[in-house]
């Protein structure tokens, strides 16, 4: 059996403390881990911007049976998500509809939550943090 994982990683661009409260509401999400940079017991190994001792190191969420880590990277010039897409399975269709919603708050729409030949709800949509969500419920 092996223990090799892939696991998301987001780059928030300064923007970590309101994506953990956003996802926190959004799709219930748990902090399990916050590490800010002041807090790192070595000085980090690339210049960050002033002020930014604050800001988010390292944090894990758990997010259903899943973790997600995230930080605020090393600059607010980190930002835009090319090529990939979270894709986050839910029970039943109250809860595809509350998340999907929920994801949706700020956000842009690229396919409406709708019934598909492949599931009862399936939709995507960009949170307001530039990650594209695709919501499916596994029928």
């Amino acid at each position: 059996m092996s223990t090799t994982q892939i696991q998301p990683y987001l780059f928030l661009g300064g923007r970590g403390d309101e994506a953990i409260e956003f996802y926190r509401t959004a799709l219930k999400a748990e902090v399990q881990m916050l590490m800010r940079y002041k807090e790192s017991p070595e000085p980090p190994q690339m210049p960050l911007p002033p002020g930014w001792e604050e800001k988010i190191m390292h944090a894990s969420l758990r997010i259903g049976a899943a973790t997600v880590f995230l930080s605020d990277g090393c600059g607010a010039n980190e930002s835009g998500y090319k090529g990939f897409g979270l894709s986050l399975s839910v029970p039943d269709v109250a809860e595809a509809d509350r998340a999907f919603a929920a994801l949706s708050d700020g956000g842009e729409v690229g396919m409406p939550l709708s019934r598909t030949f492949f599931s009862p709800r399936f939709g995507m949509v960009t949170d307001r943090f530039g990650i594209c969500w695709m919501v499916i419920v596994m029928a």
